[in-house]
Formats: C-alpha cells, structure tokens, sequence
C-alpha cells in the first residue's frame, strides 16, 4: 500500500475501515482472527497515520495493533542500502554494532508548510542529526 499525501492517507484509512467493517459483518465465527491482508493495511497506514488513529478508526485496540507493527517489522529483512540518487537522499551514518537497548523509537517532523516525517527505528539508534537537517532545507 503506498500513501502519497495526507488526504490520500485519510481516504485509504476510510477504505481500510471499510473493509473491516465488511469482514466483521461476513466474518463466519465471532471469534475469527483478522486476516493478515487486513492487518497488512492497518500496519501500512501507521507509517503516515498515528497507530492510535488508525486502532480507533478500524476498531482495534491499541495494544493488538502495536504487537502487529512490531511483529512486522521483526519480519521485514534490513533494507539494501542503495548508492545515493539525484533525487536529494540522506545519507545516514551507521550505528556502532554493540549491544543496543531493546525498544522502538518513533520520531515525527513537521514543517511550517505542512510537511511531515515519521520515522520509525526497531532497537538501533539514528544518526538524526542529518536526516532532521535534510528535512528542515527548504527546496
């Protein structure tokens, strides 16, 4: 699922809604589990959308639906780093290989245009210092 702009994330928040309302309305026991196609959406939209937003928005409860965002990105192999595009990508140190404290973090950015960030670290600590400056240049 990719989410472009803010209104499209309201709009696939909706949809996404939508769809677990239906499920609920034809699921076949009352106790079914969430099909993973569902909790897929759920997950995605988190990356733009705050988890407790989407969790009221679908009706969820908080708790299930931070296990399912930590669970995937458990899951999710570490990205390839890829060399630098013209297309104006940060380069970001790497971490120390050491031990690192257990633990997410969760950062958000914004600007006075509107723009925002949401960064999410599953245990490693960023080097923010140059992501925050990338974000805050004004192109």
């Amino acid at each position: 699922m990719k989410i472009e702009t803010p209104l499209h994330a309201d709009h696939q928040l909706d949809q996404c809604a939508g769809q677990f309302a239906h499920w609920r309305q034809t699921r076949p026991h009352p106790h079914s589990q969430i099909p993973p196609e569902l909790w897929a959406q759920a997950v995605a939209l988190t990356a733009v959308v705050s988890p407790s937003r989407v969790a009221k928005q679908v009706r969820l409860r908080l708790a299930d639906l931070t296990k399912q965002i930590a669970t995937r990105q458990a899951a999710v192999p570490p990205a390839v780093p890829h060399p630098p595009t013209s297309l104006g990508g940060v380069e970001v140190p790497s971490v120390p290989s050491w031990p690192q404290p257990a633990g997410a973090i969760q950062i958000e950015l914004s600007r006075t245009d509107g723009t925002r960030r949401r960064l999410h670290g599953a245990e490693a600590p960023l080097a923010l210092a140059p992501v925050v400056r990338a974000f805050l240049e004004v192109r």
